[in-house]
């Protein structure tokens, strides 16, 4: 910790000390060179004294970390609360043979966490284990003191799978590994061209500070001069294939950074453990118990190369967390199939995921066109008014070009709404753009939210959400008509609707 901290502290204070030199020489002629250096020493001195004010301790019941000098903070969490842990290793760490732990409370609000920074690697390798162990005992206690005297030892622990106590041994079954050849779906995420915009918009945010004017860059310069003898349409297809080169180099570098090295295993004890990065490690523990069901997400790229991405829905886990709240990515984009298949693994049943979804009828898809070509009509109006103003007739075409993208977009939504029972579990699939098909169990469902617009009511549809503490906690049915969305709430949760239901033969 007195390496780590006083580099990566270092690292982030450099604007700071840049600013101190800057004010050194501008101050006395030079005479408050000192600033500098002093700056450099507080930043050592206050990462000194993090790690003499930071103790954590692990009993059988709780976990506490205990920081800070003036102003002392304990957070304290009980074993059973441990939902996920993380165990990172930078560049540095790794260099060291150190490690940082982050342990995953449940709990959405920031600082809640705990993190145990510069940890060695095979002593967090070792706490992470015990950390969730532990829980799983913790709730297994639990269970068996809230449970009847005559209760059978065998059901208590049929109701706690995943418990430590009753696993036969410690060993991870392999559940799935990247393929090399995964790296040819990076192109098809958005990562590439974010990284792109970013860079792009760093550089000229950049050169407009230090007022270098764009064309007095030499290669920018020399750029411009080429475009200024060759024909229009031809830089902009060169213009295009420079871009699409930036974009596919920096997605397959994200991709490698992120995921080089993903392993998934499940260890014998109820746990999953997810294993990945190239530069930075990164080893993320998930308690199966904890797992409500699968996100199975298909977007519109990935889906034209026959790809997906594999997630969690995990009580106490947000769909997408941070360092707080855990990630729940079981699966980065790999092939259509492997990710099925890694599913129905984590599942221990392939229903769910090859079961045929239920349509949701005509109401539905006249609903999905609609909507699809009024933005078209809009488009058309704003098109007609821009026209009379002396407009380019390019804006006209492009208008009356969005109606057939229109009828192919409500088509595929439709085609990707639907959903299904699939023994204990609930399907539910929509979206073109972004398509997801979520696997939630039935158990994890703690309540239903049934909702219709003015023109759902008009069309006798309605919108079914299903509400758990788990991932994204609201899993909608959408559009689906009304008997439909009744007869689905009573058959997942029977009796849950009884007392706000009038029986008749449609049901």
């Amino acid at each position: 910790m007195l390496l780590v901290h006083p580099v990566r502290e270092l690292g982030q204070a450099i604007p700071a000390l840049i600013g101190l030199v800057l004010a050194g020489r501008a101050v006395g002629d030079g005479q408050m060179w000192w600033l500098a250096p002093l700056g450099v020493v507080v930043v050592i001195a206050v990462s000194v004294l993090r790690w003499t004010t930071t103790r954590y301790r692990i009993t059988a019941e709780q976990v506490q970390l205990r920081t800070g000098l003036l102003q002392r903070k304990t957070i304290s969490t009980p074993a059973d609360r441990v939902r996920t842990v993380h165990v990172t290793a930078s560049a540095l760490h790794r260099v060291l043979g150190l490690a940082k732990v982050e342990i995953g409370t449940g709990s959405h609000e920031a600082g809640r966490g705990l993190s145990l920074d510069s940890l060695r690697a095979a002593e967090a390798a070792g706490l992470r284990a015990e950390l969730l162990h532990r829980s799983a005992a913790a709730s297994l206690d639990r269970a068996v003191a809230v449970a009847p005297s005559d209760t059978p030892a065998a059901a208590i622990l049929r109701a706690e799978p995943g418990a430590g106590a009753v696993a036969p041994g410690d060993h991870d079954t392999e559940l799935a590994r990247m393929d090399p050849r995964w790296v040819r779906f990076a192109p098809f995420t958005m990562s590439g061209v974010l990284g792109a915009a970013a860079i792009l918009g760093i550089g000229s945010r950049l050169i407009d500070q230090v007022g270098v004017s764009v064309s007095d860059v030499g290669p920018i310069r020399v750029g411009l001069d080429y475009m200024r003898h060759t024909p229009v349409w031809l830089d902009v297809l060169q213009g295009l294939a420079g871009l699409v080169v930036f974009v596919t180099v920096l997605s397959i570098g994200g991709y490698a950074l992120s995921y080089w090295g993903f392993r998934l295993t499940r260890h014998s004890r109820g746990s999953l453990h997810i294993t990945r990065g190239l530069l930075t490690t990164r080893a993320t523990s998930i308690e199966e118990r904890r797992l409500r069901g699968l996100e199975l997400a298909e977007p519109l790229l990935l889906r034209a190369v026959h790809a997906a991405r594999l997630s969690g829905i995990t009580t106490g886990l947000k769909a997408r967390g941070g360092a707080d709240g855990g990630s729940s990515m079981l699966l980065p984009p790999a092939p259509r199939a492997v990710a099925r298949a890694v599913a129905a693994q984590i599942l221990r049943d392939p229903t769910p995921v090859e079961v045929a979804l239920t349509a949701h009828g005509p109401a539905a898809r006249r609903r999905r066109f609609m909507r699809t070509l009024l933005a078209s009509l809009v488009l058309i109006v704003a098109a007609g008014v821009a026209l009379w103003w002396g407009a380019s007739p390019w804006v006209g075409l492009a208008a009356v070009l969005s109606v057939p993208v229109a009828v192919m977009l409500a088509a595929d939504r439709y085609r990707s709404l639907g959903h299904a029972l699939a023994g204990d579990f609930l399907v539910t699939r929509a979206g073109s753009l972004y398509r997801r098909r979520d696997v939630l169990e039935c158990d994890g469902i703690i309540g239903w939210n049934v909702r219709q617009t003015f023109f759902q009511r008009r069309a006798g549809l309605a919108t079914l959400t299903a509400t758990t503490a788990a991932g994204r906690q609201r899993y909608a049915v959408r559009d689906v008509p009304v008997p439909m969305a009744l007869w689905l709430a009573e058959r997942a949760l029977p009796g849950l609707l009884d007392d706000f239901l009038t029986r008749t033969p449609a049901l």
